[in-house]
This record gives structure tokens, C-alpha cells and sequence, in this order.
């Protein structure tokens, strides 16, 4: 593969914007002078106008374009990874919503036979666990029948056979056997964020000292603020963990999106899609897991019970929506997509930025910041 520059593109670099030319090659980044010469055989792509911004990283997410992580092939997973590819967004987790102890291998499985194409697509960095570690009163759309108590041997066994895959886990505190998990997580290399959850203060605060480290679709199917009885949101308003946020208009109101944000501050929110299958596709009828879900005006809705159920947004949509909801630059709101999910899962030593030697992941953002051009470890994307 040969050498790319980028030139006459506004770069984010130290969260500003200035003039730089980037040198893409064997899929790493090198940032140098605006006006440095381009090499005679060298590619150079002109990005006069447009805004060079690094690629999008979702943590959360359980499908797009008619697959749904829970029954994807490793073909599957690739479909998926290029259509995210297509709106910016280079990396990603692939959520595994609560399933049969079989089925979960099994998506485990996938995700080891999962490896890039020849085309470049984003890069699929691992696996979110959601569940089944879970409280049945807040269990949104995991099936009840399939929630478990904390078994840290269980999930032992998950990152064994993931080898190391797991990167991510969503659990709910006060769950009999969980407060022991959430160590053994540390241990195993896992993130663990806390969710779906009525656990009171006092536990959350707890299993936040044990080392979880993030909110789930924070607000979402968790126990409120209440001024006598804080619960689980109190907990991770107050401390520092960091709180996804699904900002499609739907699942967090504009104003809450930016009480969220003033509360947190910009360093501790992660933009999450917690899309499915239908991201990508019209209104109808779908499944996330064993569930059948009906989408209607966009809205994704479990069919039995019409609770919300995921969303079919896109990380380039939620980066508009959080301009429009917000009033703030473009600046201040991108490391909600970049480098702070990029430091929760502990990949911002290559992601999540634009610096020398990380990888090439790049979107070049149109002036009505629309993905325009991206690059996936230093190749581009064919759009």
C-alpha cells in the first residue's frame, strides 16, 4: 500500500482545529506541516474545505443493515463493519445482548472467525457483554427467562474462549454474586460498566470503588434521582465514571443530553448508537435477540410490550444531533465519539486521535458536518 497525504484540510489536533497535512502509510498516521511537499508518486487527496476529524469508535451497538449481533456470522460482523465504515464510524464493539450460555459462545465464536476483507471497513475491536448479569425490574429488553446471578467462573470462561476478546461488560450491581464480578472483570482485562439497574446509592458507589467504570445508556433503564434516595443515577452523576449517552432524540430528551454533559463535563460522556438490525433500513419489523421488535417513524419498539428497544442511529447522526442539542462547536463535542471512548476500553494508545503512529482512521467532515470521505487505517473507504 502506498503513501497518502492528506492536504489543505482543517486537522483536529489538541481538540482545535488547524491546517496540517497527514501522511497515511502502512496504515499509520504521521501529522506534518501545512504546506509540507508531497512525495512524486505519493497520493494526495485535497480536503480544502472540509474538516479532518478521527474516526468514530462505538462501545455499544447491536446491529445495523438487517443483522443482528446475536445471530451475526463472522460475514455477518464484516456487513455490519462496512456500513458503519460508511458513517464514520472505524471501530466497534459488538454488544451481545443476554442469550443462552450456547448462543453466547457461539457469538464469541464469530467474532474469533470474524478478519477484515480486502475491502477496508471499521475494525471490529471486540465484544460488549450486556447481560446476563442483570436486574429483572430494569431488564428493558433482555429476556427474564435468561438472566443470571454473578458468575465470575462464567465469565472466566466467556474471555477464555474469547481469548482475551471481552472488552466490555454490562452488569447491574445490587444482582446477587456481582459484587465479586466486577474485580475478576479488572482482572480479566474487562471494562465493567453498571446498568439496567434500581441499585441504591450506597451499592452503586460500591461497585464504582470496585472498579466499574461506566454508566450504561446512562438514564435508560436505571433507577432515577430522587433528592432523599440518589440511587444509581446519583452515584454516577457524582463520581467519574464515564456515561453513555444515546442521543437520537428519543431516549434522552436535548435538555437532559446537556444536563448530562454540564454535569459530567465533556471528558466523561461517550456517544453510543445501542443500534439494531434496522439501523440503515426502513420502518418494520425486526428482532434484537430472542425479541421481535417493530420499528415505526425510526423508533425501535419491543413488539410485545412497546418498550424502546435499541435505536437505529448512526454515530455521524448523533454527532449532528449533539451540535443541534447542545449550541456547542464542533470542537468541544467530538471526543464524545473519539478519544473518550477510545480511553474506556483502553485502545487510545493507538485510536481515538490524531497523532503520530496511531492508526490512520480518519472522516473528513463536509461543511454541514457530513461524512464526506473516511479512512480506515490508512485506507479509503470506497463510498
Amino acid at each position: 500500500m502506498g503513501e497518502t497525504y492528506i492536504i489543505n484540510g482543517q486537522v483536529y489536533i489538541g481538540r482545535r482545529f488547524e491546517e496540517k497535512t497527514l501522511r497515511l502509510s502502512q496504515g499509520k498516521l504521521q501529522v506534518l506541516e501545512a504546506g509540507a511537499p508531497v512525495p512524486q508518486g505519493a497520493r494526495a487527496v485535497d480536503a480544502a474545505g472540509k474538516r479532518v476529524v478521527p474516526g468514530f469508535i462505538d462501545v455499544h451497538t447491536h446491529g445495523a443493515v438487517g443483522v443482528d449481533v446475536n445471530g451475526a456470522t463472522a460475514e455477518d460482523l464484516e456487513k455490519i463493519s462496512r456500513f458503519f465504515a460508511g458513517n464514520g464510524t472505524t471501530s466497534w464493539l459488538c454488544s451481545v445482548l443476554t442469550d443462552t450460555v450456547e448462543q453466547t459462545q457461539w457469538c464469541i465464536d464469530q467474532f474469533k472467525a470474524h478478519g477484515a476483507g480486502e475491502q477496508p471497513t471499521a475494525e471490529l475491536l471486540g465484544v460488549h457483554l450486556e447481560g446476563p448479569f442483570l436486574a429483572a425490574e430494569y431488564k428493558g429488553a433482555m429476556p427474564e427467562y435468561l438472566l443470571r446471578k454473578g458468575d465470575p467462573e462464567l465469565l472466566r470462561a466467556y474471555q477464555e474462549r474469547a481469548e482475551g476478546g471481552i472488552r466490555y461488560l454490562t452488569v447491574s450491581p445490587e444482582v446477587e454474586g456481582v459484587a465479586d464480578m466486577i474485580p475478576a472483570a479488572v482482572e480479566l482485562g474487562i471494562v465493567t460498566a453498571i446498568g439496567h439497574s434500581g441499585a441504591d446509592y450506597e451499592t452503586s458507589l460500591k461497585a464504582i470503588e470496585q472498579g466499574a467504570a461506566a454508566a450504561t445508556h446512562t438514564f435508560n433503564a436505571m433507577g432515577l434521582l430522587h433528592q432523599h434516595r440518589p440511587a444509581i443515577m446519583g452515584a454516577v452523576l457524582e463520581t467519574d465514571v464515564y456515561c453513555e449517552m444515546i442521543c437520537d432524540g428519543r431516549h434522552l430528551h436535548p435538555g437532559v443530553v446537556r444536563l448530562l454533559i454540564k454535569t459530567k463535563g465533556l471528558d466523561r460522556v461517550v456517544a453510543i448508537t445501542d443500534s439494531i438490525m434496522a439501523a440503515g433500513l426502513p420502518d418494520g419489523k425486526y428482532h434484537l435477540g430472542v425479541n421481535e421488535v417493530v420499528v415505526e417513524d425510526g423508533d425501535a419498539k419491543l413488539a410485545s410490550t412497546g418498550v424502546r428497544a435499541g435505536s437505529t442511529l448512526t454515530q455521524d447522526a448523533a454527532l449532528r444531533n449533539l451540535l443541534a442539542f447542545t449550541g456547542r462547536p464542533l470542537k468541544e463535542l467530538l471526543p464524545a465519539l473519539t478519544e473518550n471512548p477510545a480511553r474506556l476500553i483502553g485502545v487510545f494508545d493507538r485510536k481515538g486521535s490524531i497523532a503520530d503512529g496511531k492508526d490512520g482512521d480518519l472522516v473528513l467532515l463536509d461543511g454541514e458536518n457530513r461524512v464526506d470521505t473516511v479512512f480506515v487505517r490508512g485506507r479509503q473507504l470506497e463510498r
